[in-house]
């Protein structure tokens, strides 16, 4: 479970948010980013000390003050059921498809080899010195020893 994911779903529900400073703000959570900025409304500020308190309609939270989220358990919850089902939704795609799950089957992904070993093309570079163009002119080969000019 990522935390920003966690944070997208937790949006308009209550959250506690403790800073680094020890002050603690309750309230709603409105909208985050990708940067755990978050906004947060219907809002309660305690004090560090914990003996002053402040009510706001809304506030702002920079992330990188952030020193830990309480999120309630029902959110958790629902973060768990959406990446059970979104797994499942990848399980039967990949079925559909008529693959397993993350299995190519002779097919090319991306960045794969088009020179590997079952293909057996004459193109591949051994590392016996400069490559010189083969009978087709558009594969290069390893050039021997011998025909080195």
């Amino acid at each position: 479970m990522l935390p920003l994911s966690l944070l997208k779903t937790a949006q308009n529900h209550p959250m506690l948010v403790e800073l680094k400073n020890g002050e603690t703000y309750n309230g709603h959570l409105v909208s985050c980013d990708s940067w755990m900025n978050i906004n947060l409304r219907d809002v309660i500020c305690t004090s560090k000390d914990g003996d002053r308190f402040w009510r706001m309609p809304e506030c702002y939270i920079r992330g990188s003050t952030i020193k830990y989220l309480r999120i309630p358990d029902e959110v958790i919850d629902m973060v768990k059921e959406d990446a059970q089902a979104k797994s499942r939704n990848r399980a039967e795609m990949s079925k559909s498809r008529g693959g397993a799950p993350g299995v190519m089957q002779n097919q090319r992904g991306r960045g794969s080899a088009r020179n590997s070993f079952n293909n057996r093309s004459t193109g591949v570079a051994t590392g016996n010195g400069p490559l010189r163009p083969s009978a087709n002119n558009h594969r290069l080969m390893p050039q021997s020893s011998k025909n080195r000019k």
